[in-house]
């Protein structure tokens, strides 16, 4: 196993890159950001061995095994390939690390994403994820944050907290049909400013314009996946070339 051979030497290194990118909040437990780190020169080298674009997993642990405490230590290393252009999603979301492929490519970033909260006082769908986050289009210097617990999975580690930088962005998953073939769903909005949850995820105030329950509504309509890539700027009519290019359908939200 790749990181059973990690040495203290290379820990240390992708220690101090993560120091220069992230403020270390005080829940940080230093042996989960070691073990974070071990994880993440890893996945470096399972990606380079491999020649990987793109990768997800899922992690469901039991008692403190391998494969838990290697699901919980996996958001820092994860967050660091995204945000190098090689989309790296939990919950085994395959289908959305195309999509953060595509609006990566297209200079957008693209972040690992789903539904937190509707704020109807507010006009704005709250959506983010405990990670991976795609760190080129944070507001402002990621947060690392210690948690207990990984979006109700068991494990504990660390997570990446940001919003997204503030502005025009847009939301974009891949559907895959019935009959085997994919669609693409994207909606364009803007991220404001406001109170978020502090509580280890990307979470980012999205205003699309319209009612958030109706926007809500129409997005799950399509049947796309509960998670999505959330992008900068307005990608829409770049999305839709892409889609006629490879002949696949496009729902525009």
């Amino acid at each position: 196993m790749r990181v059973e051979k990690v040495t203290e030497k290379e820990i240390d290194s992708v220690l101090d890159e993560a120091r220069s990118i992230f403020e270390i909040d005080k829940t940080v437990v230093e042996e989960d950001f070691r073990w974070a780190g071990k994880v993440a020169v890893g996945l470096r080298q399972l990606v380079g061995d491999f020649d990987i674009n793109s990768l997800a997993y899922y992690h469901r642990g039991l008692d403190g095994e391998i494969h838990e405490r290697l699901g919980a230590g996996m958001i820092l290393g994860c967050s660091l390939l995204t945000g190098a252009g090689i989309p790296a999603v939990g919950e085994y979301e395959l289908r959305t690390s195309i999509g953060m492929l595509m609006l990566d490519r297209m200079g957008a970033g693209g972040s690992f994403t789903e539904f937190q909260a509707l704020n109807f006082n507010a006009g704005v769908v709250e959506m983010g994820h405990d990670g991976p986050a795609h760190l080129s289009i944070s507001n402002g210097k990621p947060m690392l944050r210690g948690l207990g617990v990984y979006h109700g999975k068991r494990g504990f580690g660390i997570s990446v907290e940001f919003d997204v930088k503030h502005g025009p962005v847009t939301v974009f998953g891949v559907t895959q049909r019935k009959n085997g073939t994919y669609q693409f769903v994207a909606s364009e909005g803007k991220v404001v400013d406001g109170p978020r949850l502090r509580i280890g995820n990307t979470t980012s105030l999205v205003d699309f314009g319209v009612n958030p329950g109706e926007w809500c509504d129409s997005w799950s309509a399509t049947g796309v996946p509960h998670h999505w890539a959330l992008g900068t700027g307005h990608r829409v009519s770049e999305l839709r070339a892409v889609a006629e290019l490879l002949d696949i359908e496009m729902v525009v939200i």
